[in-house]
C-alpha cells in the first residue's frame, strides 16, 4: 500500500486499536481510527456509521464485534473497495470447542471468505491484562487467582500486536494466513507474579486453583453465563499447552525479537502501577 491509500482500525481507542493507529500514523500513513468515542463514529448496532467508516478505505484492522455482524461488515468493507482484512484473534483458536469465542470465530470466517487479501493475528494474553485490567486490581490488592496448573505462556506486549497488524495492512505480499503472536519466552503465572512483585516490592500471593474452585469464585464475584464460559476455555486451553510455546511470528514480522515480559514489568513497575 501507498501512504496516501487511508486504512481504517477499527477499536480505534481501544487497547490494541490505538497503538496500531499510532503505530501507522508515526510511519507516514494515513488512518481513519473508527469507534463510538473516536475519531470517526462507529457503532456495530448502527449501520448507518458504517459507510463513512469505509468510503474510500483500501485496508481494515478488524477487532471482532458481536455475533452475526462480523460477516456482514467484511462484506460491506470489500463492496466499499476494502482490498485488505487483517482481524485480530486469540491464540489457539483453532482448538477451541465449536461455539467458543463466536465473535473471534466469525471474525476469522469473515477475512477468511472475503475474496481480498487477509491476514489474522492470534496474538496470547496481554502483558497489559496485568497493568491496565483484567489482573491489575487484584494484583493491587495482593492476590491473583487462577487455573493453570503451572503451565506456561508467552504473554506479549500489545504494542508488538500493533506493529505486526500496521506492517500487515501495509506491506507487500500478505500470505493468508494466521501469525501467531507471542512474547520471546514463556512464563508460568507463578513466575510472572513472582517477577511483578520483586520489582513493585510488595508481597503478592499468586494461587493456582482448580478448575472448580475458579468457577466458584467467578461466580462469587458475579460473572456468570457467556463471560464465565469463555474465562474456563481461556484456562483450559491453556491448561492443555496449546498457548504454551513461544512463536517466532514477531521477529518474522519485524525483524526484531518481542518485547520481554521482564522490561514491561520494569517499566510498569517504575510507574507504579502495582504500588
Amino acid at each position: 500500500m501507498t501512504n496516501n491509500e487511508e486504512i481504517v482500525v477499527l477499536g480505534g481507542t481501544g487497547k490494541t486499536g490505538r497503538l496500531v493507529t499510532r503505530a501507522l500514523r508515526d510511519a507516514g500513513h494515513r488512518v481513519r481510527p473508527a469507534s463510538r468515542s473516536g475519531e470517526v463514529r462507529f457503532d456495530w448496532a448502527d449501520e448507518s456509521t458504517w459507510p463513512a467508516v469505509l468510503q474510500g478505505a483500501r485496508a481494515l484492522y478488524l477487532v471482532a464485534g458481536p455475533p452475526g455482524r462480523n460477516g456482514l461488515l467484511a462484506r460491506r468493507a470489500v463492496d466499499a473497495g476494502v482490498r485488505r482484512l487483517v482481524a485480530l484473534s486469540g491464540r489457539g483458536m483453532e482448538h477451541c470447542p465449536p461455539g467458543s469465542f463466536p465473535e473471534m470465530a466469525e471474525a476469522e470466517r469473515a477475512v477468511r471468505e472475503s475474496g481480498v487479501e487477509w491476514a489474522i493475528i492470534r496474538a496470547n494474553n496481554f502483558h497489559q491484562n496485568f497493568s491496565q485490567d483484567y489482573w491489575r486490581d487484584p494484583l493491587r490488592a495482593g492476590r491473583l487467582a487462577l487455573p493453570t496448573a503451572g503451565v506456561p505462556e508467552p504473554f506479549v506486549d500489545t504494542r508488538d500486536i500493533a506493529e505486526v497488524a500496521a506492517a500487515l495492512l501495509t506491506g507487500d505480499g500478505l500470505d493468508g494466513r494466521a501469525y501467531d503472536v507471542s512474547g520471546p519466552r514463556a512464563f508460568p503465572f507463578g513466575e510472572a507474579i513472582r517477577l511483578i512483585a520483586e520489582a513493585s516490592g510488595r508481597r503478592i500471593d499468586f494461587v493456582d486453583l482448580t478448575p472448580e474452585e475458579y468457577v466458584a469464585e467467578l461466580r462469587a464475584e458475579g460473572i456468570t453465563g457467556d463471560e464465565l464460559a469463555e474465562l474456563v476455555t481461556t484456562f483450559e486451553m491453556l491448561r492443555a499447552g496449546h498457548l504454551a510455546e513461544p512463536s517466532d511470528d514477531v521477529r518474522r514480522v519485524l525483524g526484531r525479537e518481542p518485547i520481554a515480559f521482564e522490561d514491561f514489568v520494569a517499566e510498569e513497575a517504575a510507574r507504579g502501577t502495582w504500588s
